[in-house]
């Protein structure tokens, strides 16, 4: 008979103890113990495993096959992904309730099933005449889509085997549990479990797998964080649920970059692509407002321009407040006494609240010179012309530091209409760009002497 051995699993690391602990040593997380009972038995994965007859190979004899990568017909996921989907890959889609997986990877099955793609949606959390109304709505008709509600690994790996489609959406990986766990669905146990499984699978029959995963209030894949290490591509849904727009990025990807977001925008009909981010991300934006900056980022080799906004109020407290929505608080707290220091502004006695509009998140160091001229423009309360784009990095001198890709960024810029752009002058030695105003500046001082 099998022997059976209680353990406590932390649910956010994974870390095992023997006893039940108020804080996990590991993640330094509270009351994330729960119970599990482990049944110690002889080829647990017996079931499960497929014979991959596998031998070692010299890298000069192995072969490449240049239809590995297969189009989704989405540009933006396409972006994302590296140029498509590899066969036999691993990919986990994460992000919060409601913000656009399943219509994404949906809509996704339609482009697939048009290229004569056998594709298998596996669903945990939906029936299938749930599946078909969204499928409706989404006017997604596929004739290879094969839909399938089921919550047991055993019989989805029997399905996948029994159909062998190209590629297996899996609707959610917490929803799905195998008999070899005795932990609950959703555990960490069960969790790691079914994606070592599917992983098995994807690679053994050359299946491309897509796994959901839900995500925690802090923002991780709920479960451990070896599931972010075990598959090959980790992409996170951003964005704000009342807002229309998404944004989809690549925490790590075996055959890309990491560096590279999809924009999608939200309608009735389901995501649709935005092919000029920057363009959409100033939509709205006030005309010579005091605080309003735009300035240039890189999301991988894509340049996109977003909009700063500063907020400086007098305060009626002792300690001022700061707030920073869509960068770093710390980096903005340190670019003020950059300010106060340098520069003599006193902030001390101001409340200071810096956004960057659209809600993104960006920690890029070309933000810098945005955010102190956004913060003295409110200070002052001079607005700065609406047809500059400022960016640089700001060093704890007061120094202006250049950025790379400067030629891109500026081009967009040019693209957009704007006339004028500053920018380190350690950037503007080889730069021969007509049609834009190119002023070089070595510290903030300078800067701020440009746009007063």
């Amino acid at each position: 008979m099998a022997k059976q051995k209680s353990v406590f699993v932390c649910q956010e690391c994974g870390n095992e103890s023997a006893k039940w602990m108020g804080q996990c040593p590991a993640c330094k997380q509270w009351n994330t113990f729960v119970e599990e009972v482990k049944i110690k038995t002889k080829n647990v994965h017996t079931n499960n495993d497929i014979d991959i007859k596998n031998k070692p190979k010299k890298l000069s004899c192995i072969e490449m096959n240049e239809e590995e990568r297969v189009s989704t017909k989405i540009s933006e996921l396409d972006r994302v992904l590296g140029g498509g989907i590899v066969k036999g890959s691993l990919t986990l889609v994460g992000g919060d309730p409601g913000i656009g997986k399943s219509t994404l990877l949906l809509q996704m099955c339609q482009y697939l099933c048009g290229q004569d793609i056998d594709v298998l949606y596996i669903s945990g959390e939906e029936s299938l005449q749930q599946i078909k109304m969204r499928a409706d709505r989404l006017e997604v008709n596929g004739e290879r889509l094969t839909l399938y509600t089921e919550t047991n690994l055993s019989l989805c790996i029997k399905a996948i085997k029994e159909l062998q489609p190209r590629v297996v959406i899996v609707d959610s990986i917490q929803t799905i549990f195998s008999d070899d766990i005795t932990s609950a669905a959703g555990s960490v146990s069960q969790v790691r479990e079914v994606t070592s499984s599917l992983m098995k699978v994807a690679k053994g029959l050359g299946v491309s797998t897509f796994i959901v995963g839900h995500v925690t209030k802090e923002g991780a894949i709920a479960g451990p964080r070896v599931l972010e290490h075990m598959v090959d591509t980790v992409l996170y849904f951003e964005g704000v649920r009342s807002a229309s727009y998404r944004v989809l990025r690549a925490v790590k990807n075996r055959f890309g970059s990491t560096n590279e977001i999809g924009v999608f925008e939200m309608r009735d009909k389901g995501l649709e692509e935005v092919p000029n981010p920057s363009e959409y991300m100033l939509t709205g934006r006030p005309l010579n407002s005091p605080g309003s900056i735009v300035t240039c980022c890189m999301e991988g080799t894509r340049p996109m321009l977003v909009e700063v906004q500063a907020l400086m109020s007098p305060t009626n407290f002792g300690m001022p407040r700061r707030t920073a929505t869509g960068t770093d608080y710390n980096r903005v707290v340190l670019l003020m006494a950059v300010l106060e220091k340098k520069i003599g502004m006193q902030l001390a006695s101001y409340d200071s609240y810096v956004n960057i509009a659209g809600g993104l998140k960006i920690t890029e160091p070309s933000l810098d010179l945005g955010i102190v001229c956004a913060i003295a423009s409110s200070f002052k309360n001079i607005p700065v012309d609406s047809k500059t784009v400022i960016m640089g990095e700001v060093g704890l001198t007061g120094e202006v530091r250049g950025i790379t890709m400067a030629e891109k960024r500026i081009l967009e810029s040019k693209k957009l209409g704007f006339k004028k752009c500053i920018i380190s002058k350690a950037n503007i030695k080889n730069l021969n760009i007509d049609g834009i105003e190119i002023l070089g500046v070595e510290n903030v001082s300078q800067a701020l002497n440009y746009i007063f």
